[in-house]
This record gives C-alpha cells, structure tokens and sequence, in this order.
C-alpha cells in the first residue's frame, strides 16, 4: 500500500494511534447532524472514524499527494475532497448553514486556523481537534496565567475552551519534538459583546502586546498621554489579570476616548 511521505515544509506528523484518532472524532458526538469540515487529513486516520460516526464530512488538504491517497482510499468521499489552503477557503461559499471544525492541525498554523474560525463564530458551533501542547494551553488558559493571551481572551469570549488530553510524541511519524494536546471549542450563549467589537479586538492585542506594563501605559498609544479615565483602578492592572468581562468593560471606556 502506497504511503504518503510526511513534509516538513507542511508541517506534517501523521497520527498512528487509531485509539486516539477514534477520540478525537467522538469530540463532535454532540453535534452530530452538522456538517463537518475536516482540515489536513493526511491518510485518512481522523476521516475514517469521522465517517464511521456517520457524519456530513468534507475534507481541505493542501498536499496533492495526501488528496491522491484519500482519493484512492476514501471513494465515499468523492467530491468532497478540497485540494486547497484552508485559510484561503471561502467558507460562506462551502457552507450554507452552521457546520462544525476538526482536525489534526499543522502545527506551524495553527493559530491562524483559529482566527479564521473565530471570523466565522456564528456558523461554527463547534471546533475540535489536536494541535501543540503550549498553544493548546494557551487557548485554555484563564486570567493570572501566564500563557493567558490574545487569543485566550478571543476566543473564550464566544466559546468555551476545554483541554481535553494530552497527547505524547511518540504516537506521530515523525514524532514531534513536542507534545500534543486535545482541544474543544464550543459555542457559548454569548450573542453580541456589548462594546464594539472591532476596538475590543483592538483594546486586546494592544494590551497584550506589551503584557508587562499596566494598562495605563500600554494603552497610551489608543488613549493618549493624558486620559482621564487613567485614574480609574482597572488601568492599575496588567492585561493577564483582566477577564473577558474585563477586557468589554475596558473596550467601553476605551470607545468614549476615540473618535
């Protein structure tokens, strides 16, 4: 049986482990009925359960070889094999409705697969799969942690983040130099922010990008030198200590001070 050879360049560690692959597509259980997108499929190791769920699957994979593979193998799959880069994909286009995300995601993009999800947060209820332990982590994480970040607070304002397993090396070929992680994002019941949204996305990378400083001095560059409302004690604060809650409260103040 002809293999797929796994590409750095791509970032590819191709999952042996059936037990865990089953484990993974068993994250989607409670939205079952929904489409389900699947990103990097490789060899089929997630889609093969995905499909034995019994879900709607459609699958993006970049590399040409990997496609001639699930072709071959996967002839269920017949149109619904996308030979393209998920962050180019228009997804108003592929899907009508809502649909739910998986995959074992390359780890080098990991994190813009996620912002490209958070784009489209009211079509996807639902988004799970396997990426790096440390940004797995990071999404996770809650204020006072230090791997509390921009994307944390993101993400958690419109889902609920949950760690699932950890995952170790030695279950990829090639094995990665770092270990893997379980992760599911679901839709919290949160409709609308209350404060713009485009400054809160704003207030927040502003904020973190100097994570060290308090709040009155890292948001100079929004609010200039001089704003009143620097007196207040929520300025005291560094960006870690902030909840989501926090961070709308700040955006709101923010929103009075720019034009």
């Amino acid at each position: 049986m002809r293999l797929v050879k796994p590409k750095k360049a791509l970032g590819q560690h191709f999952l042996k482990d059936l037990a865990i692959a089953r484990r993974i597509a068993e994250t989607l259980d409670s939205h079952k009925g929904l489409p389900v997108l699947e990103i990097g499929p490789g060899m089929g190791v997630l889609t093969q359960f995905l499909l034995e769920e019994g879900h709607d699957l459609t699958v993006v994979e970049l590399d040409m070889e990997s496609v001639a593979y699930l072709n071959e193998h996967f002839p269920g799959l017949k149109g619904r094999i996308l030979a393209e880069d998920f962050l180019k994909l228009d997804l108003s286009k592929l899907f009508a409705g809502q649909f739910c995300v998986i995959g074992n995601y390359p780890y080098n993009i990991s994190s813009q697969i996620f912002f490209k999800v958070l784009d489209h947060k009211d079509h996807i209820p639902c988004c799970s799969g396997m990426l790096q332990k440390e940004v797995a982590e990071r999404l996770a994480a809650g204020p006072g942690s230090k791997t509390y970040g921009i994307l944390s607070v993101l993400l958690q304002a419109w889902y609920d983040v949950e760690y699932l397993f950890t995952v170790s090396e030695q279950v990829f070929d090639p094995p990665p130099k770092v270990k893997s992680a379980v992760l599911r994002m679901t839709r919290n019941g949160r409709t609308e922010l209350g404060c713009d949204e485009k400054l809160f996305k704003t207030v927040v990378k502003t904020a973190f990008n100097q994570r060290r400083k308090t709040l009155r001095n890292s948001l100079k560059p929004l609010l200039g030198k001089e704003c009143p409302d620097f007196a207040l004690p929520l300025f005291d604060k560094r960006p870690e200590q902030l909840s989501v809650e926090d961070f709308v409260k700040l955006t709101c103040i923010c929103q009075n001070h720019i034009a």
